[in-house]
C-alpha cells in the first residue's frame, strides 16, 4: 500500500499541473490549433509538443496537450504514447492496449469497492461498464506530461442500453468527466490515482442510482 505522503504529493502535483495549464495558455497544443502553431516561443513549443503524439490510426489522440519542457523528447514521447495506449483501452475495451500501457505490478491508489487490485482492476471495470453502456467511448480531452507523471481529463460518452446492477437501461445518454494521475516507471505505468464524476453519471443512469 502506498504512503499518505505519496498520495498527497500526487494530489499537489495535479493541482500544480492544472494551474500551470491556465498560466501557460498559448503553450498548450490543441488539436484544432496545433497545425497552425509556427514561429518562435510559445507557438513553436506547442508545435514541438504536438509532433510527439503517436499518429497511429488505432490510438486516441489528446485534444489538448501540455508537455514539461525539461523532459527529453524520447521520454516525453514515451509517456504520451503510454497515455494514448491506456485511453485507447478505455475507448475500445481492447485488452491489448491495457497490457501495453500498465506494468504487471500496477497499483490503484484509489481502488473502488468491489474492483480487484492491479491490472485486473481496469479490465474488470471496463467489462462491467460496457455491459451497461456498450457504445462507451473515452475522449482524451486534456493531457499533461510532467516529469514521471501523466495527468488526464477524460470525457466518457455513450448510451445506457445494457444492464447495470440488475437494472436495464432505456437508452439514456451518458456523458461524464474523470481525472486521472498516472505514475510512469521505466517503461510502463506503475500506479495511479483517479476520480470520476459519479454524481453526474448516476443521475444520468436514473434507476441505477437508486
Amino acid at each position: 500500500m502506498r504512503s499518505p505522503k505519496r498520495l498527497r504529493t500526487a494530489a499537489l502535483a495535479a493541482a500544480g499541473l492544472f494551474a500551470a495549464v491556465v498560466a501557460l495558455g498559448t503553450t498548450t497544443a490543441t488539436a484544432q490549433g496545433s497545425a497552425d502553431a509556427r514561429g518562435s516561443g510559445a507557438g513553436a513549443a506547442s508545435a514541438r509538443a504536438w509532433r510527439l503524439v503517436d499518429r497511429s490510426p488505432e490510438l486516441v489522440r489528446p485534444r489538448a496537450l501540455t508537455v514539461d519542457g525539461s523532459l527529453g523528447k524520447r521520454r516525453a514521447a514515451q509517456e504520451i504514447r503510454l497515455a494514448q495506449q491506456l485511453y485507447t483501452f478505455w475507448n475500445t475495451g481492447e485488452q491489448r492496449h491495457l497490457d501495453a500501457a500498465v506494468d504487471r505490478g500496477f497499483w490503484d491508489n484509489t481502488l473502488p469497492d468491489g474492483r480487484p487490485q492491479g491490472p485486473a482492476g481496469p479490465a474488470f471495470a471496463s467489462r462491467a461498464f460496457r455491459a451497461a453502456v456498450p457504445d462507451l467511448t473515452c475522449e482524451l480531452a486534456d493531457l499533461l506530461i510532467t516529469g514521471d507523471m501523466i495527468t488526464a481529463r477524460l470525457v466518457f460518452r455513450g448510451h445506457f442500453t445494457g444492464v447495470l446492477d440488475g437494472v436495464a437501461g432505456r437508452g439514456q445518454r451518458v456523458e461524464f468527466n474523470a481525472i486521472d494521475i498516472q505514475h510512469v516507471g521505466t517503461d510502463r505505468i506503475t500506479e495511479d490515482w483517479h476520480i470520476e464524476d459519479n454524481r453526474t453519471l448516476l443521475a444520468q443512469l436514473g434507476a441505477a442510482a437508486r
